[in-house]
């Protein structure tokens, strides 16, 4: 019985007493319950952060699929963007070129009226300066109602042959109120 003597004897006897005491009043379940509740509360934890992380996870595919689509959009948009710049740039090339060809045309015209008109009017100072000398000459050969019909005569090829017509008022203007032509021109 010395052992009865002994610290650590009453130190394990108490240690004894004090579990069976635990034992006796629950506490294991108590300890038991708790642990249980906690790993309960963890595991919840545990699976609401995967399902918020598959959650997260979902959401970033879409994401990425929209950015995908949306640069896709961009990249189409552009693309319809430069075909339409081209277009248009192409309708104005030819519409610049139409223009030019319309101008050029015109202008050939007005060259072309200006070349005509230019020729009548030089035919026409021909044609007077023709018939003004013819005019003389014949009023310094010929005189009287000879020389009159010559001269209307004259006056008449010329015009036929030249293909001006001087109206009669010009004629009558030629001629001096006595029916001769005058010699002063």
């Amino acid at each position: 019985m010395e052992m009865i003597k002994e610290p650590e004897f009453w130190v394990a006897v108490a240690f004894v007493l004090f579990i069976g005491l635990l034992v006796y009043v629950g506490a294991h379940k108590k300890v038991t319950d708790a642990l249980d509740h906690r790993s309960a509360r963890i595991k919840a934890e545990l699976d609401e952060a995967r399902r918020l992380r598959d959650e997260a996870g979902k959401l970033l595919a879409e994401y990425q699929r929209k950015q995908r689509e949306a640069e896709s959009e961009a990249e189409a948009i552009i693309a319809d963007a430069r075909a339409e710049a081209e277009r248009v740039a192409a309708e104005a090339r030819v519409k610049m070129e139409e223009f030019v060809a319309r101008r050029t045309k015109l202008a050939e015209a007005k060259i072309g009226q200006a070349e005509a008109q230019a020729l009548a009017d030089v035919r026409a100072a021909a044609a007077d300066a023709a018939v003004t000398a013819a005019e003389n000459i014949l009023r310094d050969i010929a005189k009287g109602k000879v020389a009159d019909d010559l001269i209307a005569q004259g006056i008449a090829d010329v015009k036929a042959k030249i293909g001006i017509e001087l109206s009669s008022d010009v004629l009558e203007a030629r001629k001096p109120l006595d029916g001769r032509p005058s010699h002063d021109r």
